[in-house]
């Protein structure tokens, strides 16, 4: 028999604190430091990731620091598996090359992976914990709704994209790709499923894929290739969900400002689809081999008055089409001669070989002189960049300016 101890007063006290403080002290999580070494294998593991792009000497990073982590305190109590959600950061002043590689202009930037894939949309929200939190549960949140009935196909909301998908099961192969595409993909479509008996009607030859474009009188198209195949499955679902010539807003202006390509934009009024559909024609016959060269816009006349004015047009003048270099403003000829063969396709031409650039502040090349005529070395004074006042706010972020490293 163990002879009983007996603690002093202060002692016990002492014990009892202790013992209070390891019950109630929060357990923290530690943020996971990413370097070349390890940042493919842990991306590539989590369903979801969320990446601290960050500078020690950058204020803003400092202060997000502690929201970050608690954050990750708060998601880790309700998401425990270590590969459900990672809280991740990078110091890009001690990894370069990991910034340059994924395009990090400011800091801090916060970037959403999901298995190993960076998602094109940024966070940009509040940085508080709960909104980081908040944000963390959409995205984990299920980006399929399941029909019940194909009679609710009858009430989608067809101004949006819809990809449906039909399966015999739902613990399927198949189904696990077009989960993992629609993960990726919910802020730009919206999926839905249907399974068993529900779907049978639909799965003429096996499970198959549809998408539904918006407007009631576009045909469905289907999906033909191979259901287990990711990227395949993953690319014409892309297509279909991110048009090749996309509505820019002020919502998402400072997106795809920081996506680097220059702007062709129609501005157009917002009933005036008639000019919307011949540019978009124009765009995929003309223009389709420089997607990824140049970004495919169109604005509302009403709402961008301003780029308007500066290129000195009123919303009176629409359709009007001009490139944003985010140097200048160029304006195309009449709207008409966008159906002239080529016409479209030579303006793009003229941006990406300097041409737009040098005519405007020299006048036209000596080629384009008249027969006969004297060239002339006419200054002139272009409209600035319009759209590049979408940038991130300087109050939010350390913007990166003139550092050859980045």
């Amino acid at each position: 028999m163990h002879p009983a101890v007996f603690l002093s007063l202060p002692d016990l006290r002492c014990s009892l604190l202790l013992l209070v403080t390891w019950v109630f002290t929060p357990v923290t999580t530690e943020i996971t430091s990413l370097d070349t070494e390890n940042i493919d294998e842990i991306l590539n593991n989590a369903d979801v990731a969320l990446v601290n792009f960050y500078a020690d000497w950058c204020r803003f990073s400092q202060m997000l620091h502690p929201i970050f982590e608690e954050a990750s305190d708060v998601i880790k109590e309700e998401f425990p598996n270590e590969n459900q959600v990672v809280f991740a950061r990078v110091d890009c002043d001690q990894h370069s090359d990991i910034a340059q590689r994924y395009r990090i202009s400011k800091y801090p930037t916060l970037k959403l992976f999901r298995n190993g894939m960076m998602m094109k949309r940024e966070y940009r929200g509040q940085r508080s914990v709960k909104a980081l939190a908040d944000y963390i549960r959409q995205q984990k949140s299920d980006p399929i709704q399941e029909i019940r009935d194909l009679a609710e196909i009858t009430t989608l909301d067809r101004s949006k994209r819809n990809i449906i998908g039909y399966f015999e099961q739902k613990d399927s192969d198949n189904y696990r790709v077009f989960e993992r595409v629609a993960n990726i993909l919910h802020d730009d479509c919206a999926f839905l499923s249907a399974f068993g008996d529900v779907s049978k009607p639909e799965r003429y030859s096996g499970d198959n894929i549809i998408y539904k474009p918006p407007g009631h009188s576009a045909p469905d198209m289907v999906y033909l290739g191979a259901m287990t195949n990711f990227d395949v499955t993953y690319n014409w679902i892309q297509d279909k969900c991110v048009p090749l010539v996309r509505e820019i807003t002020f919502e998402n202006g400072e997106e795809l400002t920081e996506e680097g390509l220059p702007f062709l934009i129609l501005f157009h009024m917002k009933e005036d689809t008639e000019s919307l559909e011949i540019f978009q024609n124009e765009v995929a016959r003309q223009l389709i081999s420089e997607k990824g060269t140049i970004n495919f816009l169109h604005a509302d006349c009403d709402k961008f008055r301003h780029p308007l004015l500066h290129i000195q047009k009123t919303p009176a003048d629409c359709p009007v089409i001009a490139i944003d270099s985010f140097r200048h403003m160029y304006v195309f000829g009449d709207f008409k001669d966008v159906l002239i063969p080529g016409k479209l396709k030579q303006f793009v031409f003229d941006l990406h070989s300097g041409k737009l650039h040098r005519e405007f502040h020299h006048g036209p090349d000596p080629t384009d002189t008249a027969p006969g005529e004297q060239a002339q070395d006419v200054a002139s004074s272009p409209p600035e960049s319009s759209f590049q006042k979408l940038a991130p706010s300087e109050y939010r972020y350390t913007l990166l300016r003139d550092r050859d490293e980045l």
